[in-house]
């Protein structure tokens, strides 16, 4: 039976046999968009034909896993190193017999968690190679196209994982987007895991906040005002967004509270 996926976000579906699914619900909501010349399908067996992961080593207890060459969305995946269980930020829908080797040196996989459903991917297949829960925001449990008992639909603001991180959710992108608070990096100081929710722009002098990006439809004043309040509540100076050169490496706390600002006054004229 296959497993099939989306060739333009991603994901992965529940198996349907050789027929793939008649649509994916993901790509044909307002906030993402099916391809011009129509959906079209692929399988974890083809992807691994003509693709393979990447590890880099983003700082101390943090490296990146992202696949070459891009495949759908491109985003890279997080790893966190922690002592009482590695988790994995954000997902990504490659996972083949040389991501599984290297992840397990690094200590595996103890906790998985996604800001939000378009990085959803192969959730399934990681949390089974890894035996890891994964944590999604209830908010949106509807967007899960491979159903897994591993899956915790958790609610509310906040959600405690271990060795001080936390989940959070601001909302906006969609309405169960998660950052993840890891107070040990940067140093120590702090580092916030957006994904894009709260997006890095080219020039890190600034983020921004939409609710869809590829069909630039903006999210109103006050979802912009909740994701800078949630965000503010935390003790961060970093930022990693959801690709390998979108980060933040300092001032992050500030950035996001004046590119709020910014956004704001922009939109109310």
């Amino acid at each position: 039976m296959s497993s099939h996926i989306c060739f333009t976000c991603g994901t992965q579906f529940d198996e349907s046999g050789d027929t793939p699914p008649a649509h994916c619900l993901i790509c044909e909501d307002p906030r993402q968009y099916v391809r011009a010349g129509g959906q079209r399908w692929t399988t974890m067996e083809k992807l691994r034909e003509g693709h393979h992961n990447e590890f880099r080593r983003h700082e101390e207890g943090l490296i990146g896993v992202g696949t070459a060459p891009d495949f759908a969305i491109a985003q890279r995946a997080l790893l966190v190193l922690s002592p009482s269980g590695n988790v994995l930020w954000d997902c990504i829908t490659l996972l083949d017999e040389f991501t599984e080797k290297t992840i397990a040196g690094l200590g595996g996989i103890a906790a998985i968690a996604i800001s939000h459903p378009h990085y959803y991917s192969s959730l399934a297949e990681w949390s089974a190679a890894f035996g890891a829960p994964v944590y999604l925001q209830a908010g949106d449990r509807q967007w899960v196209m491979r159903t897994s008992k591993s899956i915790v639909h958790w609610e509310g603001e906040e959600l405690e994982l271990h060795d001080g991180m936390r989940l959070v959710n601001t909302g906006g992108h969609f309405d169960g987007s998660t950052v993840l608070h890891v107070p040990f990096l940067a140093a120590g100081r702090g580092a916030l895991l957006t994904g894009d929710t709260i997006q890095v722009i080219p020039d890190r002098n600034y983020v921004s906040f939409m609710y869809s990006y590829p069909n630039l439809i903006p999210l109103p004043p006050a979802s912009v005002e909740r994701i800078a309040a949630a965000s503010g509540r935390l003790e961060y100076a970093r930022i990693y967004g959801a690709w390998w050169d979108r980060l933040i490496p300092t001032g992050a706390k500030d950035v996001v509270a004046r590119s709020a600002d910014r956004y704001v006054r922009a939109i109310t004229g």
